[in-house]
């Protein structure tokens, strides 16, 4: 490998100090800045890392993950966010902060630059318990982050502007004293301090510097840096197609009820994970089901798909009875009171649900039977008699979720009885040490019962067979994946389907006619009854593999009920059903660092949202803006009247009021005559990119990352109009007003796309900007069009409505007394996770599970050195493979294809050194 460096390149410091710190081997040149090293690149770029394929990486940020990664140290989600934060929020503040300092001598308004950045990550550091960013060692994350900021906090200038900042700079002076990184810097700076960046500065495009009154300065150089990326022939292409227009769409945007799968067209069924009735929902249990399902399913209509959005309430089982015990009401009248409930809280949050059900309904207990006397008269169901946890003081045998004990493998002491959430091993509720009832707090009583089990080890070839192929071939989320492959591993055990209850749907096997089903075996069959309640030809959804694409959404807590035991019913069943194709699992929402409580008063609930005086839209802006896709996220007062004051506010807000004030100040509430420069294709084409970002990413289901494309969008028209000042050239001659009227029809434009974008996110907002732009009808239905980039849709000489505000700021006042309303009275205690299931609202709330520890089991052959040094060499050149393509961000299939083979070389190499292949799955895994 060689690297190549040049002096005074503050990016070089990162590259340096990261191969310093991995000690990678690598021959590093000095050449000039204007040396082009990467010879299909139309400008210079350096650091550049030459990789022995012949690939190039030029990203300093991809360039110190790749030296990590080649020594075993990838970086965690914590890390990669980090990543992602730096490159497009401090990166460019900094660079726009030293222009001003070092070339202008504006050392305050360059201090002023990085009070957000900074800012964030003093609040950031403060919070964590380890010494570095995301490790108890330095990580990638910590010397990327150093190495940006170097510049910045080793000089004195910016002290006083930008605060004390004790937490960052506590943990900027323990990276400091890593030799490697002070290596680096004498190295490219050469002992001349920040003198040595100014030739480096000024051979840069100046950044854009912001105006006061500008929206956005935290990302001041997102725009300019994008378009130095895009050549002329992008340009062009986007400019051309922005200007053939948006086709007059017919398609009708009403909906024809029953929905049913269509010949030739992508028919899909959406399916969100059903809440307990038992409870209100709170706002984690609203992100991590069906407001993230709304969302891909208004997306998934906008695109002209053939889709059914189905849900409803999960309602019976042991929790019903409790809480129906608890209000003096009959279960059934529980079920009506709360389904109701339920029903409300979804249509005030805008959740577009095509039939929202219940499982207390005759289809539930006809197709659930059914699907029972299918899997026993194939010899899957199973007939033992086994112990259980019966409470002589409630007088009741006890179900999974109202017993708690030790976990016999773990010594955790809050496992339930059917699954420890810290180590996610399976438990019998027999097994676990210092059982109590969850409802009186007594110690339960072993008792003997005969029950029926579904054979999961009959039928474990057959699911693995379809795993791999679903796994393979849908969009499955890293956790789900996980979770699955936890149960797998170490074999699956016969699952009791059967409870000694009341409530719940009738076990028609005459010897067992005083037990219902299980809630797990009952309650995802409730997706099919819910179906059948829509329409009696329900069969043409979840009898059709074939046509049908189904999409499963869920916290990680119902993984793998969805990905095992009901697929392992359906597939024993044997009667042609529709199997999950995208199984689509968040992690946890927390409230303000701790967990939601009904009780004490702590988060907010579904009922009360709507009560607080903030819009659903802005409530689903900001959920969605935190939705927890990789990690637990955390809801904040704070951060959620900073969201809506800076993004919906002053950012997206900000330029849609503009664009169509211009329209109707300067032109007469009629759009003007567009004439494009290269300006405005360049505009066009960054839109197009973001865009197609937009799709690629909805079309995978990140949606949190969607959302980002819909802002970036409208950061780029407020610097563009912010650039082009459009009030002061309609003041001039008549070129000057020509280029206001392009600036100004070109943004109102992208306003009507930003509209159509919108609609999946904040479906009320989208339809007040079309109102406001009188836009077409076809308008509505742009993102059938968007494959083909960002077309005009507001041709010249179209009348719009009345312009005004879409958001109100959020105060300080009205956000504190929220934050203080919903503060509850919190325990001296917290539990060790603080979280909460996203997906389920039962009154005794499981903790977030863990993966159990994988068991090794593989049998080993005799080694083989000479095959075992072919594979070696094989194993590195395939693992720098990988690498490069994670680090150029490549397309997620591609490198999970790459990465299959990387897996199966390391396997044949361990067996090939005589060693067990297994050892490698259990990656950070230390004894």
């Amino acid at each position: 490998m060689k690297l190549f460096v040049s002096e005074g390149n503050p990016h070089c410091v990162k590259v340096l100090a990261g191969l310093e710190v991995t000690g990678v081997k690598c021959d590093v040149q000095l050449v000039s800045h204007e040396e082009r090293v990467v010879p299909f690149l139309n400008r210079p770029v350096l650091p550049v890392l030459l990789l022995p394929s012949g690939q190039h990486l030029f990203s300093p940020n991809a360039i110190c993950q790749y030296l990590f990664e080649v020594v075993g140290k990838e970086a965690s989600d914590d890390g990669n966010q980090l990543l992602e934060w730096e490159a497009t929020e401090l990166q460019p503040a900094v660079l726009q902060a030293l222009h001003m300092l070092m070339l202008q001598g504006k050392s305050g308004e360059a201090g002023t630059v990085l009070k957000g950045p900074l800012g964030w990550l003093e609040q950031y550091l403060s919070k964590r318990t380890t010494p570095f960013l995301t490790e108890e060692t330095v990580a990638v994350a910590d010397i990327v982050l150093w190495a940006a900021l170097y510049p910045i906090l080793s000089n004195s200038t910016f002290e006083a502007v930008v605060g004390e900042l004790p937490s960052v700079r506590g943990w900027f002076k323990r990276v400091s004293q890593v030799p490697a990184c002070e290596a680096a810097v004498q190295r490219v700076l050469q002992g001349k301090g920040l003198d040595a960046l100014k030739n480096f500065l000024q051979k840069q495009p100046a950044p854009h510097i912001q105006r006061r009154d500008s929206p956005s300065s935290a990302n001041a150089t997102e725009m300019e840096d994008s378009e130095l990326m895009m050549t002329e022939e992008e340009v062009e292409v986007a400019a051309q197609a922005w200007s053939k227009g948006l086709p007059d769409c017919s398609d009708s945007t009403q909906k024809k009820h029953p929905i049913l799968p269509q010949e030739g067209k992508r028919n899909v069924l959406v399916t969100s994970a059903l809440p307990y009735v038992n409870n209100v929902p709170h706002l984690g249990n609203i992100i991590g089901c069906v407001l993230s399902a709304d969302v891909f399913a208004r997306y998934g209509r906008l695109r002209g798909w053939n889709l059914l959005y189905v849900c409803g309430t999960d309602e019976y089982g042991t929790a019903t009875e409790n809480k129906a015990r608890e209000e003096g009401l009959t279960p059934q009248e529980i079920c009506d009171k709360y389904h109701a409930v339920h029903s409300s809280i979804y249509k005030w949050f805008q959740i577009d649900f095509d039939y929202f059900g219940r499982t207390t309904t005759e289809q539930q207990t006809e197709i659930a039977q059914d699907i029972f006397w299918r899997l026993h008269e194939r010899g899957y169901l199973l007939e033992d008699v086994v112990e259980q946890l019966r409470c002589e003081n409630c007088q009741r045998f006890l179900a999974d979720r109202f017993v708690e004990g030790v976990c016999p493998h773990c010594k955790y002491p809050e496992a339930r009885g059917d699954q420890c959430d810290k180590c996610g091993r399976l438990i019998n509720a027999v097994e676990l040490k210092e059982p109590q009832c969850k409802v009186c707090q007594q110690t339960p009583e072993i008792r003997s019962s005969k029950h029926l089990f579904l054979d999961l080890p009959k039928l474990e070839g057959e699911l693995e067979q379809w795993l791999e192929k679903s796994m393979g071939s849908g969009d499955w989320t890293v956790n789900a994946k996980h979770i699955t492959r936890s149960w797998l591993r170490d074999g699956l055990k016969p699952r009791c389907i059967t409870r000694d209850l009341q409530w719940g749907t009738p076990v028609p096997h005459p010897d067992f006619s005083d037990k219902v089903f299980y809630v797990w075996f009952d309650a995802p069959i409730g997706y099919l009854s819910i179906t059948a309640n829509y329409t009696s030809e329900w069969e043409k959804w979840w009898k059709n593999p074939q046509q049908v694409e189904l999409y499963n959404f869920m916290a990680k807590d119902n993984v793998p009920f969805h990905s095992v035991v009901f697929p392992c019913s359906l597939l024993g069943a044997q009667d042609n059903y529709t199997l999950v194709n995208n199984l689509v699992a968040t992690e946890y929402l927390n409230y303000e660092d701790t967990k939601f409580s009904k009780s004490r008063g702590v988060g907010v609930f579904g009922d009360m949202a709507k009560d607080t005086g903030i819009p659903s839209d802005v409530w689903r802006f900001y959920l969605l803006y935190l939705r927890p896709e990789g990690q637990d996220s955390a809801f904040s007062w704070a951060d959620m009247a900073l969201k809506n004051n800076s993004e919906l506010l002053n950012n997206l807000g900000n330029f849609i009021n503009r664009a169509g004030m211009f329209v109707s100040k300067f032109f007469e509430g009629h759009v003007p005559e567009m004439v494009l420069q290269d300006e405005d294709k360049r505009l066009i084409a960054q839109v197009c990119w973001e865009l197609k970002q937009y799709i690629q990413l909805l079309d995978k289901v990140r949606i949190r990352d969607a959302l980002k494309c819909i802002l970036n969008i409208s950061r780029h028209g407020n610097q563009y109009i912010q650039v082009n000042e459009p009030w002061k050239k309609i003041k001039g001659g008549d070129d000057d007003r020509k280029r206001a009227g392009t600036v100004t029809g070109v943004s109102v434009n992208v306003a009507c796309l930003l509209s159509a974008m919108l609609e999946p996110y904040m479906p009320t907002v989208s339809q007040t900007i079309r109102d406001q732009l009188q836009a077409p009808a076809h308008c509505a239905r742009a993102m059938l069009y968007a494959d083909r980039g960002f077309l005009c849709s507001l041709s010249a000489g179209h009348r719009i409505g009345t312009v005004s505000p879409l958001f109100q700021k959020l105060e300080s006042e009205q956000i504190e007394a929220l934050r203080k309303r919903f503060g509850g009275q919190q325990p001296d205690e917290e539990t060790p996770t603080g979280k909460v299931p996203s997906s389920t609202v039962n009154s005794a709330q499981p903790k977030p599970p863990a993966a159990a520890a994988p068991a090794v089991n593989a049998s080993v052959s005799a080694a083989d050195p000479e095959k075992a040094k072919q594979l070696a060499a094989a194993v590195a050149k395939q693992g720098d493979k990988v690498r490069a393509l994670k680090a150029q961000k490549a397309e997620k299939s591609v490198v999970t294809a790459e990465v299959t083979k990387l897996l199966e070389l390391k396997k044949e190499l361990a067996l090939a050194e005589g060693k067990n292949p297994e050892p490698s799955l259990q990656k950070g895994k230390k004894k």
